[in-house]
């Protein structure tokens, strides 16, 4: 109340013990904050003609997918400047009450609650919204909702802004329909509204990798009955033949290629050519995306007035300034506050902790790897059972290979889901201790220490997959052993590509419902549960705030845990897209549902967001370039490392001809018998001889490229294998520089600010030095007083101070 705001307090209608607290803010404080907090207001209408859209001639069409404009009017556009109380007269004042909007008050009162004082003790004062809430003195603060979500109000004047979006925008039927982004900025704050602007954004451009990964994996699907590799597998004269060597120690059996038969098809249809182009491709996407995501939110940035919003305009955190007892100046002789703590032992030891948690991860990858070397072991010694001298193809979906794959998988999600709750806690005590000074720096450093810890969770399993298992295994006579006990895994022939794919599926699909029942199901179970424990008689008229004081809390976080989800997914949908065509297209269906979900759950399930300002998406760009510069080099290396597609290459142009008598060329044929390895069954050692034996078989063949026994080299590499070897390094090379090169060409020729907008930022400023500025300064000249004191001081420097000898002459010479 010291600081001009007005308070009424009202008794609850539901619990007489507890009082609403109705905070109003008086037209000359919102004036005195608008200037503190910088907030841009209009000064005059946008003159600048626009130019019009390229799609205004489908407008009878595409005005279906775009809200009712008779609900939802376009606003108009004005050029704007910082608000200065003093210069009230030249901003664009039609209504007092609708000068500043809903968001702008209460961006300015909570400003004032966070930051007033209630209690001095000796040196210590304690002040802020926030410490009464830690304190329970109060239960909550929030904004009010303007209405009900599904019944529009019949107050006069009411806006009925929620139930607008709530029928536009969040309601299930309208999930066709673009967003009202200028609705969503001026009811939640820019902060909510850029986050959906990226959403939708990230959406649309999903579509365009969704359709061309669709087409590869339907031409996989169509060519995998057709592939050579995958007939020879299945051909009962060819790999009904070949007799592979067992996968583990004692216990594992011979057994024959064509066992895999149905799994090899399955893989021709991740594992082709149009995989390669549509690696190529989404690394190029990725740079379209970040590129055009600049102009867009350049374009943002203007209309919603956040262009000129600078860091050290943002006020300290309120936490900040209370621990902060000290004082020193900085280098531009300002006075700041500081801690006794230095900010440099604060970081390092929240980096430590990170890392610990870093390393618990890696720890708990190791052992799910010991459990898929021990799973295989054991499903393999299961299936033993079988007759050893049919040796009959085992039945789909129940080779060991597949038993521990899909079993490792769900055991990996739930150990990240299980890290993921306690790191959380971790990351945000981690953050507080390090005492970030702004909000902005609080969640950036946030946001850092989440992705590390998420990268590594949600990641480490796939890389693990991609480039590790099956690259050191030796072969049956000397095999590498983890931990000196466990016999290292060994991919299918086929390469690891199919397992990688179930692991990004099971992931992805995983986290997507696991999200959706956090993020619908948690808050609507607990609303319903708290409205039916705190029902009151139908007579009784429950006022708007006791309504909204019903709805859930939100998070301190706010949409931190939003962008965190959405990050994951475009990792998952650029790192590993090489394996699994098909993750743009699940990637876009949950994004449809996920940006009506969001729009349902802020609108209808929580009280109202306080509003924030923001500029761009913060830490989170960064980290989007970085993922997709790590990108390009994932994908090469999965093309080169884990699938099959760089030695079928080496096979086709240097290995194979058609046999004499047919016409020139190169062929497939025969390279399923070119890239197994044969071992004589004498050479197991005793420790790793199967116990079941074949009768009348002498060889077994196995995934490598070494010379057969009895040759000089036995069991060493072949010239192939390392024209292979020599193949990958090259593709890698020479994929990673030709797409780095491209996406350095696009970043350039494309500009981050659009042309248009640079012209209407330059006219904006030179309107706010017209009207603001040099307005005074002719309000000045027209002043009848004029001090002669202020007159001499000007005129000390003048070559004619000798013609001055009384006042008048200084009238005199300033009017000539």
């Amino acid at each position: 109340m010291k600081m001009g705001m007005e308070l009424e307090a009202t008794k609850s209608v539901i619990d007489e013990k507890l009082t609403f607290v109705k905070v109003h803010m008086p037209w000359d404080v919102l004036c005195t904050y608008a200037e503190v907090l910088h907030i841009k207001l209009p000064i005059q209408p946008n003159d600048l003609s626009s130019r019009p859209s390229p799609w205004r001639y489908l407008s009878c069409i595409t005005k279906y997918f775009y809200p009712n404009e008779d609900l939802i009017r376009k606003e108009a556009e004005f050029f704007t400047a910082p608000f200065e109380k003093d210069r009230l007269d030249f901003f664009h004042v039609r209504d007092r009450d609708a000068f500043f909007t809903e968001s702008m008050r209460s961006r300015m009162a909570y400003y004032i609650l966070s930051r007033a004082p209630y209690e001095i003790r000796g040196s210590i004062k304690k002040f802020g919204i926030t410490k009464l809430l830690d304190g329970g003195v109060y239960k909550a603060a929030y904004p009010l909702h303007d209405c009900r979500f599904n019944v529009k109000s019949k107050e006069e004047g009411c806006p009925n802004e929620r139930f607008l979006l709530y029928q536009e925008w969040a309601h299930p039927k309208s999930f066709y329909k673009m967003q009202p982004l200028d609705l969503i900025r001026k009811y939640y704050g820019e902060k909510i509204g850029i986050y959906f602007a990226w959403l939708g954004f990230y959406t649309i451009m999903l579509a365009l990798a969704a359709v061309v990964g669709l087409g590869c994996f339907i031409y996989g699907y169509k060519t995998q009955e057709t592939s050579t590799w995958s007939k020879e597998v299945c051909d009962p004269e060819i790999g009904g033949k070949i007799v592979m060597c067992p996968q583990c120690d004692r216990e594992c059996k011979y057994w024959r290629l064509n066992s895999t038969c149905e799994a090899s098809k399955k893989l021709c249809i991740f594992d082709n050519f149009g995989t390669l182009v549509f690696a190529v491709f989404m690394s190029i996407w990725v740079t379209l995306f970040l590129e055009f995501w600049k102009r867009y939110q350049a374009e943002l940035e203007y209309e919603w007035d956040t262009v000129a919003f600078l860091e050290q305009e943002e006020p300290p955190r309120p936490e900040y300034e209370a621990k902060c007892l000290y004082e020193r100046k900085n280098p531009v002789k300002e006075k700041v506050p500081y801690t006794a703590c230095g900010r440099c032992v604060r970081v390092s030891i929240g980096i430590g902790t990170v890392l610990f948690w870093i390393l618990l991860i890696v720890a708990s990858i190791v052992a799910i790897t010991v459990y898929r070397l021990a799973a295989f072991f054991a499903f393999s010694a299961r299936l033993r059972a079988q007759d050893l001298k049919e040796l009959e193809p085992l039945k789909e979906y129940v080779t060991p290979q597949m038993a521990t794959s899909v079993t490792a998988s769900l055991i990996s999600f739930v150990v990240i889901m299980i890290l993921n709750i306690l790191y959380e806690r971790v990351a945000i005590w981690i953050t507080d201790f390090e005492l970030p000074r702004t909000k902005t720096d609080y969640e950036n450093s946030l946001t850092l220490k989440m992705f590390l810890f998420q990268f590594v969770n949600y990641y480490s399993s796939c890389f693990y997959i991609a480039f590790a298992k099956g690259k050191a295994v030796g072969y049956p006579g000397d095999p590498v052993y983890l931990l000196g006990k466990y016999r290292n895994e060994e991919c299918d022939p086929g390469g690891c590509l199919i397992e990688l794919t179930t692991q990004l599926s099971i992931i992805m699909g995983g986290k997507a419902i696991w999200n959706n029942i956090q993020e619908v199901l948690l808050p609507w179970v607990k609303n319903v549960i708290f409205r039916y424990c705190t029902r009151v008689a139908s007579e009784k008229v429950i006022p708007r705030w006791e309504q909204d004081y019903q709805l859930q809390p939100v998070s301190k976080l706010g949409l931190f845990y939003e962008y965190l989800e959405m990050v994951i997914q475009f990792g998952f949908v650029t790192l590993f897209v090489a394996s699994f065509p098909l993750a743009p297209v699940l990637a876009l269906v949950n994004n449809l549902f996920e940006i009506r979900v969001d729009a349902w759950k802020i609108t209808t399930q929580f009280r109202r967001v306080v509003p924030e300002k923001a500029q761009d998406i913060g830490a989170w760009q960064p980290i989007l370039q970085g993922v997709a510069i790590l990108a390009v080099a994932t994908n090469a290396m999965i093309i080169a490392f884990t699938s099959d597609m760089i030695p079928r290459l080496v096979y086709y142009w240097s290995f194979s001809v058609y046999p004499y008598g047919k016409s020139s060329g190169h062929t497939m044929e025969g390279y399923i018998n070119s890239s197994l390895s044969v071992f004589n069954t004498d050479d197991f050692s005793n420790f790793s001889m199967p116990i079941g034996k074949v009768p009348n078989m002498t060889t077994c063949r196995y995934r490598d490229f070494r010379f057969p026994p009895g040759h000089d080299r036995q069991y060493e590499y072949t010239m192939q294998y390392w024209h292979v070897i020599a193949a990958k390094m090259a593709f890698i090379i020479v994929v990673e520089h030709i797409v780095y090169l491209t996406k350095f060409i696009l970043s350039y020729v494309i500009p981050d600010v659009p042309y248009a907008v640079k012209e209407q930022i330059k006219r904006e400023k030179y309107l706010t030095q017209v009207i603001l500025h040099e307005t005074n300064l002719k309000l000045v000249s027209k002043q009848q007083c004029i001090c002669p004191l202020s007159l001499l001081s000007v005129f000390v420097f003048s070559s004619r101070i000798r013609d001055v000898k009384s006042v008048p002459d200084v009238l005199k010479l300033h009017t000539n």
